[in-house]
Parts: structure tokens; sequence; C-alpha cells
């Protein structure tokens, strides 16, 4: 198998992981699910690495090993131990994300079918994918009244981005991507910490519920 076709199937992995973290009611099994989608955008980020020749990707491919894989969803998991491990309530009924879903993977790849750069050309399924990536991320926290259920929809959001980064600009310097993963990390953490602190004064991370913030 040639390392464009590793990427392309790698990629569509990322999509059925995505679905897994919008659509699995227990908290701890998304987060989880993330975890492992990370690990696979590393094998993504280390397959480009290889059959392009992009050094700067092996450098991506470890500082997102350690943020995405390990200290991001540790910081959700931390969380989770605190508050109910279940979901109370979806803003959108789930068959229809579903539909929502299919439609965003459809049109992704009507988005990407005019590009014809050399790059985009070898990986035209995994661009649509990170296009569809990031727009699930957005479903999910439209989608989803569960605060950490919206983090976590964040943070699809940046794993779609990721990958487009590293499909258009895979000789960016490593200052980029060290840059991008430091500042989402930091964004996690406060989102973190904020809903720890909504449990403990409101029992809820249901966002319809926390109308006391309101004014």
């Amino acid at each position: 198998m040639s390392g464009t076709n590793i990427v392309n199937v790698l990629s569509v992995l990322l999509i059925l992981t995505s679905m897994l973290v919008v659509e699995t009611r227990k908290l701890r099994m998304a987060a989880y699910m993330y975890r492992f989608q990370s690990l696979v955008l590393v094998t993504i980020f280390l397959s480009i690495a290889v059959f392009m020749e992009a050094k700067p990707l092996y450098i991506w491919s470890i500082t997102a090993l350690i943020t995405k894989t390990f200290l991001v969803p540790y910081l959700i998991l931390k969380v989770i131990e605190r508050v109910k491990e279940q979901e109370e309530g979806v803003a959108i009924d789930r068959k229809l994300t579903i539909i929502l879903a299919v439609g965003i993977l459809a049109l992704s790849f009507a988005v990407v079918e005019p590009f014809h750069m050399q790059a985009v050309l070898k990986l035209r399924v995994a661009l649509a994918v990170s296009i569809a990536h990031f727009m699930l991320g957005l479903l999910c926290i439209l989608a989803r009244k569960n605060a950490l259920k919206q983090i976590l929809g964040y943070c699809l959001m940046e794993n779609g981005s990721h990958l487009t980064l590293a499909i258009m600009a895979y000789n960016a310097p490593e200052t980029v991507e060290i840059g991008i993963l430091t500042d989402a990390v930091f964004a996690v953490l406060i989102m973190t910490i904020i809903a720890r602190r909504l449990f403990k004064d409101f029992g809820t991370l249901d966002t319809d519920k926390l109308t006391l913030l309101k004014g």
C-alpha cells in the first residue's frame, strides 16, 4: 500500500472516531475515542513526513503525541471523575445529527474537488476528511448540551484544522505547529476549569440549565 493510500485510509478512520465522540452518551468513552483519534492523527503526520519527505512533521508528530494523545485527554478525564459520566440531553436529535454528518462529508468532498495542487491531488480524500472533521466538531458543539461534549467538539475542530495544515503546508516551520498546540492546550485547560466550577456551583453541565449565568 502506498503512502497516500495509508494516509487516506487513516483519515477515514478519523471520521469514524469523530462520530463516536459525537454520538456516544458516555463521556469517558468519548474522551477515550478522542485519545485514539489523536493517535491516528499522529500516525498520519508520520506517514506524510515519510512519503512527502517533510521533516518538520516529525516534530509535529512528537508535540501532537504529547499534547493531544496524553495531556488533553488527561485534563478532560480528570473533570469526568468529578461529574456525571452520562450525557443528559441533546440539542439536536441523534438521527438528524447522523444525517447532517453525512451531508457535511459530501459537502467537504465537493469543496476539494476543484483543487489542483499536487499535494492536494495526492491527498484529496484526506483533505476532504480534514474539512469534514472541522465541521463535525462544530456540529458537536451545536448539537450537544453537555459542556464537556462541547469541549470535545472544540478538540475535534482542532484536529481537523491540524490535518488541513499538515496537508497544505507540510513544510511549515515546527514553531507554527508548536504554537498552535500550546494555544489549544491552554484553551482546553481553561474550559475544563470552567466546566468543573460550573458543576460544583450548579450540579450540572447541561448548558441549557445554566440560566443563572444570563444577565
